[in-house]
């Protein structure tokens, strides 16, 4: 089904953007409906702005927020924007000091200094990735006016989408006490006895997830995998290019070459090679018994141990790497290539027991370069080696 990957791949259609994928998708949505609902337990959304799949993830993880984000200030100022936004309809226009002084008066907490160049950076930051997601569009100025002054104007225009960008929620989230709260939905309640709540849980943590693991989670999720696996293998692999593998403490969906639902590992860029490489080291050293696994096929290791064999894949196959990463600063590297790797859950650093858990991901596939590739050219080499 792939007008159904297209959803799965996608925040949403837009008909404004994508009018003739915006039809097409919604001559499959009986099929589509029939899936997402049996399966997943989501809900589609389709009007004459949009179709979306409500994709909401079983287990919440790091990964599935905002990429482009780097701090609360600007997740709070997409929620006041969102606030801005509801009352307006689309093709209402706005300027940009209507929207500041709004959020001044809105945001929690202590009130914001536009001349402040950080919350100018940030809140420009926050409209851009708006304008990307197809919630608003410049009709006239330049925000870069507003990164240098307080004064500088932009005129935008509302496309109406802001109102489906949020999931919808089943009661008032006001009454929510906790984070976990946001987990629960009175549909779940009402059908977890009959097993449906199970079923949808393991559907989306194999779709929407890397992989899912035994012991995070609700632990009934592999009871269904031991009932029902080869029912839902046969499903996931006849409605997508892919294949799933079951095992005792994991499960992953390995995507195929035709099949295009959200952002696929390894990708052709640096990062993924020097990961792979990465893999490797790791499953010489389980292989070595100089690491152990645990029963449930996850290892524990020691944060400083880790880090070491880091910087071991930096000196044995740095040859090969870009510039970038051969002349980066050991810290840097370890830095850098430590948050890519629980960034795609290969890995979770455990701070307060200082320990990193390697996931059973690691040990699904790896990287090497050929024997006779030095790496770089001659004059890169020596630079990288003094």
């Amino acid at each position: 089904m792939k007008e159904l990957e297209v959803l799965l791949n996608k925040r949403w259609v837009l008909k404004a953007q994508e009018k003739e994928l915006y039809y097409k998708v919604r001559d499959s949505l009986g099929e589509i409906r029939h899936f997402a609902s049996d399966k997943l337990g989501c809900q589609v959304i389709e009007n004459s702005l949009l179709v979306k799949l409500e994709k909401i993830p079983a287990v919440p993880e790091s990964f599935m927020g905002v990429e482009v984000f780097t701090s609360k200030e600007e997740y709070g100022f997409l929620c006041v924007l969102l606030m801005f936004l509801e009352d307006k309809d689309a093709e209402d226009q706005f300027i940009l000091s209507q929207l500041t002084e709004y959020i001044a008066g809105n945001m929690p907490g202590e009130t914001v200094d536009w001349t402040v160049y950080t919350n100018r950076r940030r809140l420009i930051k926050v409209l851009r990735y708006a304008q990307s997601q197809g919630l608003l569009k410049v009709t006239d100025g330049s925000d870069d006016l507003f990164m240098e002054d307080t004064t500088g104007e932009v005129l935008y225009e509302n496309t109406g989408a802001s109102r489906y960008f949020m999931r919808n929620f089943s009661r008032d989230i006001m009454e929510y006490t906790a984070p976990e709260d946001f987990n629960e939905s009175e549909w779940f309640n009402m059908d977890e006895e009959r097993g449906i709540a199970r079923r949808h849980r393991v559907y989306k943590r194999l779709l929407f997830s890397p992989g899912m693991y035994r012991g995070e989670g609700s632990e009934e999720d592999f009871e269904y995998l031991k009932y029902y696996g080869r029912r839902l293998t046969e499903d996931l692999e006849q409605n997508f290019d892919c294949q799933v593998h079951i095992h005792k403490g994991s499960a992953f969906l390995l995507s195929g070459e035709n099949c295009h639902m959200g952002e696929v590992f390894p990708g052709n860029n640096a990062i993924s090679d020097i990961l792979l490489l990465c893999c490797k080291k790791i499953q010489e050293k389980i292989k070595g018994k100089v690491w152990k696994t645990q029963n449930d096929e996850k290892v524990l290791v020691d944060i400083l141990e880790f880090e070491q064999m880091l910087l071991e894949v930096k000196e044995e196959y740095g040859s090969g790497f870009t510039k970038n990463y051969r002349v980066m600063p050991e810290g840097e590297f370890v830095r850098e290539i430590r948050e890519a790797l629980e960034q795609y859950t290969f890995i979770k650093y455990e701070e307060k027991e200082r320990q990193v858990t390697v996931y059973p991901l690691a040990g699904k596939m790896y990287g090497r370069f050929p024997k006779d590739y030095a790496g770089g050219t001659k004059s890169e080499q020596q630079m990288a080696g003094e």
